[in-house]
């Protein structure tokens, strides 16, 4: 679960960010979008597959599609992995490849990502058991055997109370993994360091610049959210620009 103190990077020093930052980021985002356009299509593409599915599992069943649409963006980091790698080759003065880009998430199976992975995962799991009981909660015992699948069933005072008290739950749950993850990934891709100093470093930059986190996890949530329509599709502009303004965030909040 960690490395040997010899094999690990040195901790580098959270630094200050601000406003501009952000802007700078998502400029630089879009300009590696541009410079290498297939890549982000290729590992969006994916992300837009594996969501249709999904969300044909859910099909016809409002509080399966609820719980899956608020939980599957939890998994999105996973993916940028790929982009991080084209953006860091990009930094390099480098001409990314497929066959060099292509292995990297193969490679990092014996690193650190896949346990990090691993706490994305558990986060989702934990959102869907957690979404059952507040289900359970609102809409009585029933609702766990055999929720009702229907908008209507939720226009009440019961169900409203329920969907509000989902939305500020799921916000501050979602806002808890932004902050493990919106650093530590790429920084993992980037350095050898264990994956619960990489999270700490990555909760460190997220409280020392806290409006600027909060504003660019709203960003990506608001972006996200609108991209879903029509059937993902917009996911696949979306979400290669973000990947690599993540990249260039991490460069600019550690030194």
């Amino acid at each position: 679960m960690s490395l040997p103190p010899a094999q690990c990077d040195p901790a580098p020093k959270v630094m200050r960010l601000g406003f501009s930052d952000l802007a700078d980021c998502l400029r630089a985002g879009w300009a590696d979008y541009r410079a290498t356009p297939l890549f982000g299509l290729f590992f969006s593409a994916i992300y837009v597959v594996t969501g249709n599915i999904l969300f044909q599992i859910g099909a016809g069943f409002f509080t399966w599609t609820l719980i899956l649409s608020l939980g599957f963006p939890l998994i999105a980091p996973i993916l940028a992995v790929g982009l991080y790698d084209v953006s860091r080759r990009l930094e390099q003065g480098q001409m990314p490849r497929f066959s060099q880009v292509l292995p990297i998430i193969w490679q990092e199976r014996t690193r650190q990502i896949p346990w990090a992975g691993a706490i994305i995962v558990t986060f989702f799991l934990f959102w869907t058991f957690l979404a059952h009981m507040l289900f359970a909660l609102f809409m009585g015992p029933s609702a766990l055997l055999g929720p009702p699948d229907d908008l209507q069933s939720y226009l009440n005072l019961n169900g409203l109370w329920m969907i509000g008290v989902e939305l500020v739950v799921g916000g501050i749950a979602a806002f808890l993994l932004f902050s493990l993850t919106a650093i530590s990934l790429p920084l993992l891709l980037d350095r050898e360091l264990d994956f619960v100093t990489a999270m700490l470093l990555s909760l460190k930059v997220t409280q020392k610049n806290l409006l600027v986190m909060w504003v660019w996890a709203t960003i990506i949530a608001m972006s996200t959210l609108l991209a879903l329509v029509p059937w993902l599709l917009g996911l696949l502009a979306v979400l290669p620009v973000l990947g690599h303004a993540s990249w260039h965030l991490y460069r600019r909040a550690l030194s």
